[in-house]
């Protein structure tokens, strides 16, 4: 069973940026990809982007030109490079693993507030 532990959220202004951090307790390399997703308040939960492990990217289209996605197979760990926020960027951001079988489990997540 694998952990996850998002990281990184926070109070931000519009336009301004974030870097969130997903570390998992196994090597990223065991998965097929990591994914990023979100879920605003009141909100289902949606999927942001996706890192696989040749390292193919891609993203949701709202989230396209600003955010980035990034991986350190070294450190275990996934980044989520946030950039022009607005405030509709607000939710708590979730990361998630997939191989085959299905997703692994949900962590807390970690909460990001764009607001001024």
């Amino acid at each position: 069973q694998v952990q996850l532990v998002e990281s990184g959220g926070g109070l931000v202004q519009p336009g301004g940026s974030l870097r969130l951090s997903c570390t998992t307790s196994i090597s990223i390399l065991n998965f097929d990809a990591v994914s990023w997703y979100r879920q605003a308040p009141g909100k289902q939960r949606d999927f942001i982007a996706t890192t696989t492990d040749t390292n193919f990217t891609r993203y949701t289209d709202s989230v396209k030109g600003r955010f980035t996605i990034l991986r350190d197979n070294a450190r275990n760990t996934v980044y989520l490079q946030m950039n022009s926020l607005e405030p509709e960027d607000t939710a708590v951001y979730f990361c998630n693993t997939l191989k085959r079988g299905g997703l692994g489990p949900w962590g807390k997540g970690t909460l990001v507030t764009v607001s001024s």
